[in-house]
């Protein structure tokens, strides 16, 4: 006798739009998106540890600095609550129960060219799984260099997370052509501020320096979460600029963000460096994961 035949329902990717759940047919279209037209807006990434987002105070923090400097307009209905609670039906719409990595793109109504028609804030976001559930130092360190082509320039919207990345983008492209892991980013002022997706940390003689704002690095949340971290522990940390002389003499160098956490990096030119700091940063960040 044949089994009887189990239909099982396919269950298809949820997105959010502004606060509501849909399929993938429902997502603005980007001919007239102004994210899509003009890279008119930001974006977070949020990793979500144990089914649950993290680190929701600092993200919130920075959207609503983002929206300021963006010049968006926002309803009262768009508040830090209904933001996380949004951020929890996402990820129980797509059983992400584990590890996972949201994004959340910001852009403005549509309407106008390059003058808008409305400063209305709309969002969209998606979730995907990842297959660690907390953050894991990676195993061989990695190698860097700083990408010579293009310089990041200090302004209003420099710390944020802007659609428009095209200065990281084409550092990407150079880090591959060089058989590096990733690329570092120098300002105007020729020190070096930040990687193509990461914050820069140096460690030297057990302090902590990492280049400041001012420099015009994205203002990362991770980067935030591991100052606090290290003052926390007793460690000291120093916001300042930072050389290739500097990082010659440094005793570690790894980046950090939001989903990865933290990256040692081995080698930078001949300079080859430990992990012990990043190493114990780790186990301190895991620690405080909200489970």
């Amino acid at each position: 006798m044949m089994d009887a035949f189990e239909w099982q329902p396919e269950l298809r990717k949820q997105y959010i739009v502004n606060g509501t759940l849909c399929e993938e047919g429902s997502l603005p279209h980007s001919l007239t998106n102004r994210a899509f037209l003009y890279g008119d807006g930001f974006f977070e990434t949020i990793r979500v540890c144990y089914g649950k987002p993290q680190l929701l105070e600092y993200h919130w923090n920075r959207i609503e600095e983002s929206i300021k400097a963006h010049h968006f307009t926002v309803s009262d209905s768009f508040n830090e609550s209904a933001f996380q609670s949004n951020l929890h039906r996402l990820c129980e719409a797509n059983n992400i129960t584990e590890g996972g990595r949201i994004r959340i793109t910001f852009f403005r109504a549509p309407g106008g060219r390059y003058s808008p028609e409305s400063h209305d804030l709309q969002w969209v976001g998606d979730v995907e799984a990842l297959a660690s559930n907390e953050y894991k130092l990676n195993e061989k360190g990695i190698a860097v260099d700083v990408y010579p082509e293009m310089k990041k320039l200090k302004g209003s919207l420099s710390n944020f997370k802007n659609i428009s990345a095209m200065l990281y983008v084409q550092a990407g492209i150079w880090a591959q052509s060089q058989n590096l892991e990733d690329a570092l980013v120098t300002n105007t002022t020729l020190n070096i501020i930040e990687s193509t997706r990461s914050n820069l940390f140096l460690a030297s003689n057990g302090v902590l320096y990492t280049p400041g704002l001012d420099g015009g690095p994205v203002g990362g949340i991770m980067r935030a979460a591991v100052i606090n971290i290290a003052i926390e522990n007793g460690l000291k940390v120093y916001e300042c600029n930072i050389s290739p002389q500097e990082m010659l003499r440094a005793d570690e160098l790894f980046l950090t963000n939001a989903i990865r956490g933290i990256q040692w990096v081995a080698k930078y030119r001949t300079k080859r460096y430990f992990n012990k700091t990043a190493k114990t940063i780790v186990d301190l960040l895991n620690a405080k994961i909200q489970r």
